[in-house]
């Protein structure tokens, strides 16, 4: 009998041969040409990743397309990135050429290593996410189209790392990524008082508050919000589909700097408060991609190489970066947050 229920396989029955044989001594590796990184091992062994970005919402036509295209060219060996990409494991090296050639014919980009934007790594959005504040494969494809020469070449001062998260509850990983741009919310959310009693429990819905801010209302059966505390996060519409925050007249996107997670050289980084504002302009998002490209292009004319956006802001001063990308700052962007004295003007909390 064929088994149904198996769970996740055990990590090691999925690696190629090359690296079930040389596991745990790799020597190094290099990057020939971007998308392609050769790792050399201790015996001599080498094996080729050859990265290609995915549209992240994946068809089962497109799953089949590759795992055909790694049939083919790497044993049927590919894996995925933590930022959408697709490896292919080539250990031959006569099928690296072959396989470039065939990526290219279907159009498929190759690139996003070393010092270039990798995919960007996003939320469900519209597709299917229950609180977003605005879509996110529709901008994520928007600003990929805009930034596209930057994944297949390798020509920024340092790697860049861009995510969204449709809400601020920030599923993806945008507080550490060089450019977050986040779908926000900016009215409280709206109480159905006939519908609550029906599709709630009250003491769920109040502890699911961060700021407390939502209290019962016991002779409706239901509850209030006091809108002063709310900071429009969304999580009691998770727990009741009675508190409505989706407000497609005032939900927009804020763009966050500077985040990154830690290395052998420096600690973890958080993202930091940019723009508060842009409007959410379905199909295209003009502003937003406009927004992005004049941060890269800021930063890359600026930056040191090696150095990673946040780096280069904490190097040249909040001021200066405000100056050199024409970003007006604003009250929004100064903490208002119970300890913003450690914090101030390095991140924010804001509300308006």
């Amino acid at each position: 009998m064929p088994r149904t229920d198996i769970g996740p396989p055990k990590y090691s029955e999925m690696l190629p041969p090359v690296i079930k044989k040389n596991y745990g001594r790799w020597k190094y590796h290099e990057i020939p040409r971007p998308g392609v990184l050769k790792h050399v091992s201790e015996s001599g062994d080498v094996l080729y990743s050859i990265r290609v970005g995915s549209p992240r919402l994946l068809s089962i036509d497109f799953l089949r397309e590759i795992c055909d295209l790694a049939d083919k060219y790497s044993g049927g060996y590919l894996r995925f990135t933590s930022r959408h990409n697709v490896e292919f494991l080539v250990s031959e090296e006569d099928n690296v050429e072959s396989l470039l050639a065939e990526l290219e014919q279907r159009g498929l980009p190759v690139g996003g290593t070393g010092n270039s934007i990798s995919n960007i790594v996003h939320t469900q959005g519209w597709v299917h996410c229950h609180t977003p504040a605005t879509d996110a494969s529709g901008i994520v494809k928007v600003v990929m189209d805009d930034l596209y020469e930057h994944f297949t070449h390798m020509d920024l001062p340092a790697k860049l790392r861009i995510a969204l998260a449709c809400c601020i509850n920030m599923c993806g990983a945008v507080h550490c990524s060089d450019i977050a741009i986040v779908g926000v919310h900016r009215k409280p959310p709206k109480i159905d008082h006939d519908l609550f009693p029906k599709v709630s429990e009250i003491p769920t819905v109040v502890a699911s508050c961060p700021t407390g801010a939502i209290k019962p209302v016991p002779k409706l059966k239901s509850v209030e919000v006091n809108e002063e505390r709310c900071m429009y996060c969304g999580n009691c519409y998770t727990m009741s589909a009675a508190m409505q925050i989706i407000d497609p007249k005032t939900d927009g996107v804020a763009i966050f700097v500077g985040g990154k997670v830690s290395n052998a050289r420096s600690g973890p980084m958080f993202s930091r408060l940019a723009i508060p504002y842009l409007p959410n302009n379905p199909p295209r998002w003009p502003e937003v991609a406009e927004a992005v490209r004049n941060l890269v292009q800021v930063w890359a004319k600026h930056a040191r190489k090696g150095e990673r956006m946040g780096e280069w802001i904490n190097r040249i001063g909040w001021e200066r970066f405000f100056k050199l990308t024409g970003i007006p700052f604003t009250e929004k962007h100064i903490d208002d947050f119970n300890y913003a004295m450690p914090t101030f003007r390095t991140t924010v909390n804001f509300k308006w």
